[in-house]
């Protein structure tokens, strides 16, 4: 089990996630990484996220992964 942390950025700002998830593997924090983006990207807002980055950082703060909201946005549900 591992204590992960799915942080967003684009160009202008960063959303730190503060509290994180403890996932059993590098294949459940990939596919929690997905839900994170979907999430986001379906909350009514004008956010445009296409080039928004989702950093998937340990609970050391080492990067593990970083997953391009444009990848999922055109991947179908």
């Amino acid at each position: 089990m591992t204590q992960v942390y799915f942080h967003c950025s684009n160009a202008n700002e960063v959303l730190i996630d503060r509290c994180g998830a403890i996932v059993e593997d590098l294949g459940k924090a990939r596919d929690r990484a997905a839900s994170v983006v979907r999430s986001l990207t379906t909350a009514r807002s004008r956010e445009d996220w296409r080039r928004w980055i989702l950093h998937v950082n340990d609970d050391l703060g080492e990067e593990l992964f970083v997953v391009l909201f444009a990848f999922i946005l055109r991947k179908p549900s």
